[in-house]
């Protein structure tokens, strides 16, 4: 079943006085001579760049090697980029019926966020594995990165008049051109921009992990849980805003599902794998006001037998990664790169 809400849900038309309002743009390409870039390609690119940046920085301020950020980037970034595109069309199948050949064109938009996360983790995962990198300081670093592609990467959206929400009236209502508009909002004219909600909750997302990873105070690759759950938490209420066609399970959006799913079994995660006290103390500081930051990654009291990596590690990089705050429950053979 496919609508652009649930059934019985309708919201009253209404013509919005244009006060204050945020324009959308006429066209979606970018002219360079005789190249004609879909903007909205060019940002998930510029995305992609930006989110490995910052994974980079904070393998660096681990003492790790920023370098490791790129090499796995090169199979994660395609791998992420078919499950997204995967994602999107096994969700929207029927728009694709009779079309196949259109399945390929990512540049007209059409990538489902829960998909590309999937896909680069595997990705980057393998990459590692095969590389004996350490894998849980490269999930961190990802989850670091992936907040940051994903707020540029939503420009995109704003170029191509997609993702927006129910009509509103309120100064940042963002203007739709009629043709971009679904059947039922067709006399509306400003709606909640929803991707530029979701690029600010990003930002705050991004916040929030990098300060707990530079307190280091949660385990090696726990991070990762702890986007998910912050992700997922403000999609949810996100998603529940969108008035664009979608498909339906129950009557309700399959991504409001899957962001539930995530949501459930990320939290799951923290509060039955990761040791309560790290838990606490993480929770506690990244709530209370910053100090300085180098202080962070001091070993203090969980500094543990950190001599006990194994004595396998060829680089003293990767000793350090295992050795830093995190003690001796991670000072494993499980946790020393394959």
């Amino acid at each position: 079943m496919r609508a652009g809400t649930a059934p019985g849900r309708r919201f009253p038309h209404r013509r919005v006085h244009l006060i204050a309002s945020i324009p959308s743009f006429d066209v979606g390409t970018l002219s360079l001579g005789p190249l004609n870039l879909r903007l909205y390609g060019l940002m998930v690119a510029i995305g992609v760049i930006a989110g490995a940046y910052a994974a980079a920085r904070l393998l660096q301020r681990r003492g790790l090697n920023p370098e490791w950020a790129v090499q796995v980037s090169v199979v994660g970034v395609p791998a992420g980029l078919i499950g997204a595109r995967g994602y999107h069309v096994l969700t929207d199948w029927k728009n694709y019926d009779g079309r196949w050949l259109d399945v390929i064109k990512i540049w007209e938009g059409g990538l489902g966020i829960p998909g590309g996360i999937l896909g680069a983790t595997i990705g980057g995962l393998i990459v590692a594995r095969l590389r004996s990198m350490p894998m849980r300081a490269l999930l961190d670093a990802a989850a670091v990165g992936f907040p940051v592609g994903q707020v540029v990467g939503r420009l995109g959206n704003w170029f191509n008049q997609e993702l927006f929400g129910r009509p509103t009236d309120l100064p940042w209502g963002l203007e739709i051109d009629r043709e971009h508009r679904p059947p039922e909002y067709l006399e509306d004219e400003t709606f909640h921009p929803t991707f530029a909600y979701e690029m600010v909750w990003n930002m705050l997302v991004f916040g929030l992990l990098w300060r707990v990873a530079l307190r280091g105070r949660l385990p090696r690759g726990h991070l990762m849980a702890l986007y998910l759950l912050c992700y997922s938490a403000g999609r949810l209420w996100i998603e529940a805003l969108r008035v664009d066609v979608a498909s339906l399970l129950a009557g309700v959006r399959v991504n409001i599902w899957v962001m539930a799913a995530v949501l459930l079994l990320s939290g799951l995660f923290l509060l039955l794998v990761t040791p309560r006290r790290r838990l606490i103390e993480a929770s506690l500081e990244a709530a209370s006001p910053s100090d300085d930051e180098a202080s962070a990654e001091s070993p203090e009291d969980d500094a543990g037998p950190a001599d006990e990596a194994p004595a396998g590690d060829a680089e003293p990089a990767e000793v350090s990664d295992e050795q830093t705050p995190l003690g001796a429950d991670e000072s494993t053979a499980g946790s020393a790169p394959a």
